[in-house]
């Protein structure tokens, strides 16, 4: 993967902003120009997601017309071939993956939708904690910079566990108690689909919820240097060199939860 200077630096302050969050939605405003940077994009927009309404709500936007956003949660929402299909594939989708370009340019959602704020090419992630959805990337192109290509999917992928793994531990953080049931969810499928133990599998878990040191000490009622062993053997049994690459691994073995 090959990254200019700019975007070099843009992943670099994404980051670092996903390390240092201490509230979901600031983190998602944040992220906004960094993203766009390292995208070389023109549009970003994100959301969160209520299962119990099934609506995305608390948006945060950059380069988008607030009338254009109130239109899509009124009107177009019910018509959008787009978002649907691109949230249940969980990883980066480009638009073009679930509708080509000629077919996407014929509907009133392009036409009076996309088309207003100079959005032709789009890439959408979403990114889940605890079996749901805890957040979302919808970033776009004007059309003349063409469509997303394959090292700028290899970046957007670089960032999503992370994203992930902030927009988790940012949720344990503000209810850990409802969150109890999905860790031990995560723990015991992570621990029958791997050769964790039990300890090892619930400390690798607390890692995908986004936990530092201190924190899965304190859930697992031990001692820093023994989380430090578990996670250690974490590492090598799942043969990952970093809490990021454990992360990805981690959810990638117990999707779906």
């Amino acid at each position: 993967m090959f990254l200019a200077t700019a975007q070099a630096r843009a992943l670099g302050d994404i980051m670092r902003l996903l390390a240092e969050a201490d509230n979901a939605d600031t983190l998602r405003q944040d992220l906004a120009l960094p993203m766009l940077d390292l995208l070389r994009a023109d549009t970003y927009v994100s959301f969160t997601w209520s299962k119990s309404t099934q609506r995305f709500y608390r948006v945060r936007a950059l380069n988008m017309s607030l009338e254009n956003l109130r239109s899509w949660d009124e009107y177009y929402r019910f018509i959008d071939p787009l978002t649907i299909p691109m949230m249940e594939r969980r990883h980066p989708t480009l638009a073009t993956q679930i509708l080509c370009q000629s077919d996407l340019a014929r509907t009133e959602f392009f036409n009076d939708f996309l088309a207003r704020d100079h959005m032709h090419w789009g890439v959408n992630v979403y990114v889940f904690a605890h079996g749901q959805c805890a957040g979302d990337m919808r970033i776009w192109r004007r059309r003349e910079r063409g469509n997303f290509d394959g090292n700028e999917i290899d970046s957007l992928r670089l960032v999503e566990p992370a994203f992930a793994a902030a927009l988790a531990r940012l949720q344990w953080e503000t209810n850990p108690v409802l969150s109890a049931p999905a860790r031990e969810s995560a723990s015991e499928l992570l621990q029958r689909r791997s050769a964790l133990s039990p300890r090892e599998a619930q400390a690798a878990s607390l890692v995908l919820s986004g936990c530092p040191d201190k924190l899965i000490a304190k859930n697992m009622a031990v001692g820093l240097p023994t989380v430090r062993f578990h996670l250690a053997n974490a590492f090598r049994k799942l043969r990952v060199a970093n809490r990021t690459q454990l992360a990805a691994r981690v959810l990638a073995m117990i999707e779906p939860l």
